[in-house]
Formats: C-alpha cells, sequence, structure tokens
C-alpha cells in the first residue's frame, strides 16, 4: 500500500512525503442559535477541504458543530495525528466566530450562548487546546487557519469588548495562520465565500510555493480585494520546508518569474505586462502574458479602457495610434514577434503587412530607431547594456548597507543620493522604463504618476528582492537604475524601518 501511495502521489504532483500521512480537520460553523449567523463560514470550509483533499490530505469535516461535537472532533483529530507518526503533516482549519479574553482565543459552536464573560471557557473551545493535541502528537509539521475573527458577537457583554483575536504562541514546528491581524476584523465575504479563504483555496494550488509564500501571497490578494482594509497574519516556528503541492524542481529565475507573475497576472496595467516580457520572453507564463497584452492594447488602442470607458485624448507630445476596431490576431502575432527579438526585419515585416495597423505608428517609432543604431554601427547594433554607472554598481550588491525609509541614501547613482525613498519615487525617470520608448512618452513624467507607492506598498516590493538568491531582479534596467532596487533590498533587510 505505501509503493501505492507512493505513486499516486507522484501522479497527482504532491510531495513524496505527503503519501506517508497528510491529515485535516476542517472546521465550520455558520448556523448559531444565539449570536449573530455568519453566511459564509461553511462554504468556506467546504471550499478549503475540497482544495486539501486534491492535495493528498485526508480531511475530516465538522460543520455547525455544538461545543460536544466540536470537542470530539478535535479529540479524535488528535488521536488521528499521534497514529500518523513523526513524519505526519497536521492542519486544523475553523471558520466560525472567534472571540478572545484576558487575552486567550476561544471557537465558538453553534450553541455559544453566553452572558458573563467568566462562562467562556464553559461554552466555547479554547484555541490552544487545538494546539494541546497537535504538540502530544511530536509530528513534524502542524498548521492552524483561523477564519474567526469576523465580528464580536458579545461585544455589549462586559469585559468581552475586545476585537479580533489574540496572537498566540505556538510548539516548535507549527505555522500560525489567521485572516487578519491580532485584534482586528475580517470580512465574511460577499460573493459566499470570505476573501481570505478564497485567496487561500486558490494559493495553495501553486506548485513548489513554501507555505511561507503561500501566505505571503494571500496576504496580497486580500490586501487587494478589500482595499487594505484587511491584512492576514501569519506566525511560523517551523523547522522544516513545507509545499501544498510539489511539482518539478524550478531553479532560483522560474521561482522568481513565477513570483512576479503572481503578482501581475489579473493586472491592467500594459506597461507592467510589456516589462514582464521583457524580463522573461521565453519564460512559463510568457504566452500567457503576449495574449493578456494584445488584449490591454487593442483596448487602448481603439480609444477605450480596461473597463470599457472612453479613455482620454492622447496628448500632442504622444504618437497618434489608429483607433480602429481592434487588431486581428495575426496582426497582434506578428507585432509580438517582432517585439520579442526586437530585429529590424521583424518590424518591417510586420509594416509590409499592415501598413496602416493598429501598431503601425509605434512600429515606424521603432524602425527609425533601429535603422539609426545601425547607421553608427555597420556590423548591427549591440545589445544594449546597463549603464556604466550600473556596472560599477554591481559588485557592491552585498556589501552590509542599512537603508531607512525617511533617511537620505547614501549610495547608489547621484540622482537617487541625498534622497529617501519616498522623494525618489517622485521624481521623473533617469532611464526609460521600456527599451526604446521615444524620450516625449517618459522623460517628463513622473513616475508617480503610474505607481500610487505608499510605503506599505514599497516594503512588499523590497521584500520581493530580498527573497531571491540571484542578483537577476536586482542587476536590471529600471528607470531610477539598479541601484535604487538595491537599497529598496537592504531596506527590506532591515524591515522596512
Amino acid at each position: 500500500m505505501r509503493i501505492i501511495a507512493a505513486i499516486f502521489s507522484v501522479i497527482m504532483g504532491f510531495p513524496l512525503s505527503a503519501a506517508e500521512k497528510r491529515i485535516a480537520l476542517v472546521v465550520g460553523n455558520s448556523e448559531y442559535s444565539a449570536v449573530t449567523r455568519l453566511d459564509n463560514a461553511t462554504n468556506d470550509a467546504q471550499l478549503l477541504a475540497n482544495s486539501l483533499e486534491n492535495l493528498g490530505f485526508e480531511v475530516t469535516r465538522a460543520l455547525n458543530t455544538s461545543q460536544s461535537e466540536l470537542k470530539e472532533a478535535v479529540a479524535s483529530f488528535g488521536r488521528s495525528l499521534r497514529a500518523g507518526g513523526p513524519d505526519a503533516v497536521g492542519l486544523f482549519y475553523y471558520a466560525g466566530h472567534g472571540v478572545q479574553s484576558f487575552g486567550a482565543n476561544y471557537l465558538l459552536p453553534i450553541d455559544a450562548n453566553l452572558t458573563v464573560a467568566a462562562d467562556l471557557d464553559l461554552v466555547g473551545l479554547e484555541a490552544s487546546s487545538v494546539l494541546r493535541q497537535m504538540a502530544s502528537a511530536r509530528n513534524s509539521t502542524n498548521i492552524v487557519i483561523l477564519d474567526a475573527c469576523r465580528n464580536n458577537p458579545f461585544e455589549d457583554i462586559p469585559d468581552m469588548n475586545d476585537n479580533g483575536l489574540a496572537e498566540m504562541k505556538a510548539p516548535t514546528g507549527t505555522f500560525l495562520a489567521y485572516a487578519t491581524a491580532p485584534g482586528a476584523v475580517a470580512f465574511d465575504g460577499m460573493g459566499g465565500n470570505s476573501p481570505f479563504t478564497k485567496a487561500l483555496a486558490e494559493a495553495i494550488q501553486t506548485k513548489n510555493l513554501p507555505i511561507e509564500r503561500v501566505f505571503k501571497q494571500v496576504r496580497v490578494g486580500v490586501l487587494n480585494e478589500t482595499n487594505g482594509a484587511q491584512t492576514p497574519w501569519d506566525t511560523s516556528s517551523l523547522t522544516q520546508e513545507f509545499v501544498f503541492r510539489s511539482g518539478p524542481k524550478l531553479t532560483d529565475e522560474e521561482v522568481e518569474e513565477n513570483l512576479l507573475w503572481q503578482s501581475l497576472k489579473n493586472s491592467d496595467d500594459s506597461v507592467q505586462m510589456m516589462l514582464f516580457l521583457r524580463s522573461y520572453p521565453e519564460g512559463r507564463h510568457a504566452e500567457t502574458a503576449r495574449k493578456n497584452l494584445a488584449r490591454l492594447m487593442a483596448q487602448e488602442f481603439s480609444g477605450e479602457n480596461a473597463e470599457g470607458e472612453a479613455a482620454e485624448e492622447i496628448t500632442a507630445a504622444q504618437p497618434k495610434i489608429s483607433a480602429a476596431a481592434p487588431a486581428p490576431d495575426v496582426e497582434i502575432e506578428l507585432m509580438e514577434l517582432a517585439r520579442s527579438s526586437g530585429k529590424l526585419g521583424d518590424y518591417e515585416a510586420y509594416l509590409d503587412a499592415f501598413p496602416t495597423g493598429i501598431f503601425a505608428e509605434l512600429v515606424k517609432i521603432e524602425i527609425a530607431a533601429l535603422k539609426a543604431n545601425a547607421s553608427e554601427d555597420p556590423d548591427g547594433p549591440a545589445p544594449k547594456a546597463e549603464p556604466v554607472i550600473e556596472a560599477a554598481e554591481s559588485n557592491q550588491e552585498e556589501e552590509p548597507v542599512v537603508v531607512l525609509f525617511d533617511v537620505p541614501i547614501a549610495q547608489g547613482i547621484p540622482e537617487i543620493v541625498g534622497k529617501t525613498i519616498m522623494q525618489v519615487t517622485e521624481l521623473s525617470p533617469i532611464f526609460p522604463p521600456i527599451e526604446g520608448l521615444p524620450e516625449p512618452l517618459w522623460k517628463t513624467e513622473k513616475c508617480s504618476s503610474c505607481h500610487q507607492w505608499t510605503r506599505h506598498d514599497l516594503c512588499e516590493q523590497a521584500k520581493f528582492y530580498l527573497t531571491q538568491n540571484t542578483s537577476r531582479s536586482t542587476s536590471q534596467s529600471h528607470p531610477f537604475g539598479g541601484s535604487f532596487k538595491r537599497n529598496l533590498k537592504h531596506w527590506a533587510g532591515g524591515g522596512c524601518k
């Protein structure tokens, strides 16, 4: 049976270690009798249970449980974990009402009825009892996920006016995740699922993504959906690597590409999509990115934005773009071929086929630039290199540097030295954001007009640079040069202070 389980694990894309034992208890409480009913808690539990089963977990579902049923489910979960052995992975998920009192967290069964705060442990289940069951199993990896901070159903009871859940301390080998920050309230959701669980069910399907990055991806998704109103929280004492779904081993560059793609795959920013393709023209997501870019460009060039509204009239400094119907597939394919190769012949082939096409004016600009370069170098234009000052800085990448948000930057290209991080984002670009872009389109623009940077957004971007094991992400051309990226990386290394 162990051999069969291992083969099944490989076929389904699970880690081999998952074939040993993956055990989950998924609880969803919606039908409360004495406090506010929750619309989506049982839906969330079902969604996550289905997702976990597809990832090789043995899932026990406990829906709309009374106190006695909830306690028995947790006790049975502990017995299963202890029987699973030291290599077992345990996962506990709870969706429903949860409250804190005197620094302790309680999960509420559907029959919870409270009139005095002192009775809380008599009607609820202390969350730490789940941790005790897991600790008793002495297994290698345990995960606790609480989507349980939706509101305080006992806010009118004295000594029960704390919002959300308190942060818990977990035994070694445990990963704790909360739908929102300690003391804050999470959303139940409007479309059948909470923002947190919906993002989680999607993120755990990403192959080879460590659990820490899974929940970072969840955090970004929830922040985007709630317009910054809800920030998922997690804390870890794991001692081993864990991925929900494994796949072929990725290189560092492929991992970097995946992370970048996850951050912009739903973006309506054609410039960001174009920059992604310039960085990874043959990458795993390049084909999808090209299709997205073609769709976005067709919308822009036909006089509509991503929402279908009329776009503002193009400024006099910009090249005039045809406002004809969206480009046919063959025209888009020719344009993308020319864009990815950068060859004069490919651009001319497009213009021969579509002399009045939707991209014709842009192609003429590219052809003029390529011919100008060719006239300066009869042997053909050499690939564009980083500015010399950037190359000189690249050897200083790993030197320890302290960078603070409100303190002027001390090293880098002259244009950014002496300015704080936020002041740099208000500058006009030093280098073109897209290679070959005519100067009137970027030289006098402010970078903040494209990106509404906040300290939080900058920190998230800086942390991305920090997670990379290669210098690729901080050595490529950038509107402020690679040295600004490296300063952001050092800032993230110091905790974004």
